[in-house]
């Protein structure tokens, strides 16, 4: 199994939820699924990946 930070989709995902995170109400993780078209399990990666960009200060721009 790869690492969260090794699927580039994860990766992409990740970086617009930490860049957009309030903007979508609570429902981030069906709006990742249907953006990066990722799997659950994905989604919540990214989901945990961001946490980790916001705690470091880190978005896309960074």
């Amino acid at each position: 199994m790869t690492a969260e930070h090794d699927n580039p989709k994860v990766l992409d995902a990740a970086m617009w939820i930490a860049e957009r995170h309030n903007n979508e109400g609570g429902r981030i993780v069906p709006a990742v699924r249907s953006r990066f078209s990722l799997t659950a399990v994905e989604a919540c990666q990214a989901c945990a990946l961001a946490d980790r960009f916001r705690q470091a200060g880190r978005t896309a721009n960074a």
